[in-house]
């Protein structure tokens, strides 16, 4: 049972701002403050209310800010546990100074995602939904905030409770076999009822993961390389997408000689840019070094953007690069098309017009990424799975699944069959949170922030 009361800073801390918040949650938590606050009794006050006065060192009797104080009773609150929330001004002093009262008169500093990891062990939430705060913390886009919401809101949990209560039913059918073994004929059970549903199940779960590659690129963006020869645009292509001058553009080839990275919000989904140095042969140690990086993100990209000169005819390098790219996903750019063409556009199997100076050919890029990676806006009821640690777990599941179809269509016994799904419907329960050890609850939990 959890019974020391914690606190901590619940608005970001680097600079000031208008607003801070201080969040206290525990047994304690309204006597602690009630200590500091000079207003009224808030032992007396009813839970989901506001009080406007002042914090105050209760042995030098200094006033250190004016507040407004948010008071929220357990359980009707995020941790179930008594909760209260002091909003003071929002310089980093006095957060600071209201923290260390807290701390001095009864409260101790929060652990990273404490907050979150009580209202998990309290049952206000399982696992995927405070992994979903994270995500929500931490999205770039329109579309991966919407599958954080979706996954704080349950929907998460209910396709995997849905793949849970399917698996159950299978069980179910086993054991009633087991224990009663005249009520059907094995193999008529199993090739009629059990093979059946268990190959719907191994569907779902197909599919789920099918779409989990669309939730990690809508959550985690796609990382695309900008690849070509010297003086070709990568760097002019960089900068009009982030709309900004993040990368040096000069005419002289070789200006760029490391990569040099950003992120840009396309329709929603994010690129992970990496501008590379001009891939061609050099003497300059500095140079090769960039060349040989460049090279190498060639291998571990998810998206190639590579990029031609129109106004030039094809040289040897831009040859090399064609071949180099061509198992990789991959989009051909022709810069500088508002210059006369001189390129041989018979050797180029696919490609995108485009100019840096009017930025003509960015709409039809930004289209072609969307079909490559067949990404559509998801629905409102649309749920994807996009967790690292859940695709693995749904991974694990499945193949116990698959270990159970193969042993019933070799007829083994029902009772060796069961001990499959039975790992399947757990394995999927450690998503939600369910025999998962305590080191494991605790890492995923270092990971957020103080006052979550």
């Amino acid at each position: 049972m959890i019974t020391d009361t914690i606190a901590a800073i619940a608005t970001a801390t680097a600079g000031s701002g208008a607003i801070s918040i201080i969040r206290i949650s525990g047994e304690e938590a309204i006597s602690i403050v009630d200590k500091l606050f000079i207003g009224k009794n808030l032992r007396e006050q009813m839970s989901h209310t506001i009080h406007y006065g002042h914090i105050q060192c209760p042995e030098s009797k200094v006033v250190i800010d004016e507040v407004l104080v948010m008071l929220m009773r357990g359980p009707r609150s995020f941790t179930t546990e008594d909760v209260i929330e002091i909003n003071c001004h929002g310089g980093a002093f006095v957060t600071k100074r209201i923290l260390e009262l807290l701390l001095t008169h009864g409260a101790r500093l929060a652990h990273p995602g404490e907050f979150s990891k009580r209202a998990f062990l309290n049952g206000r939430i399982d696992l995927s939904e405070a992994e979903a705060i994270m995500d929500i913390i931490e999205a770039n886009s329109d579309h991966a905030l919407k599958l954080a919401l979706n996954s704080l809101d349950g929907q998460v949990t209910q396709l995997i409770n849905n793949l849970r209560e399917d698996i159950l039913t299978i069980v179910a059918k086993i054991e009633v076999n087991i224990d009663y073994p005249e009520y059907d004929e094995v193999e008529e059970m199993t090739n009629g009822v059990l093979l059946p549903k268990s190959k719907q199940v191994q569907a779902n779960m197909v599919h789920l993961l099918q779409t989990a590659k669309t939730g990690q690129i809508l959550k985690n963006g796609i990382k695309t390389a900008i690849i070509g020869r010297p003086n070709v645009g990568k760097s002019s292509l960089l900068n009009t997408l982030m709309r900004e001058e993040k990368a040096i553009v000069t005419d002289i080839a070789g200006t760029t000689r490391d990569t040099v990275e950003g992120f840009v919000n396309i329709g929603g989904i994010t690129l992970n840019l990496i501008d590379t140095a001009g891939i061609r042969k050099t003497v300059d140690i500095v140079e090769s070094i960039g060349i040989e990086k460049a090279k190498n993100l060639i291998e571990e990209t998810e998206l190639i953007l590579l990029i031609f000169n129109a106004s030039e005819e094809l040289k040897q390098e831009d040859k090399d690069l064609l071949e180099l790219t061509k198992d990789k996903r991959r989009i051909i750019l022709l810069n500088k098309s508002d210059l006369p063409i001189k390129i041989d556009m018979s050797q180029i199997p696919s490609y995108v017009a485009t100019s840096m100076t009017d930025e003509t050919g960015l709409t039809s890029l930004k289209n072609k990424i969307k079909t490559l990676f067949e990404i559509n806006e998801p629905s409102s009821s649309e749920t994807f799975i996009s967790n690292t640690r859940h695709i693995a777990k749904l991974n694990q599941s499945l193949g116990s699944i698959e270990n159970a179809i193969d042993q019933m269509q070799l007829g083994m016994p029902i009772d060796m069959v069961e001990l499959d799904l039975k790992q399947a419907w757990s394995l999927l329960g450690e998503i939600l949170g369910e025999d998962i050890s305590d080191s494991l609850i605790d890492e995923l939990f270092t990971k957020f922030c103080l006052g979550k």
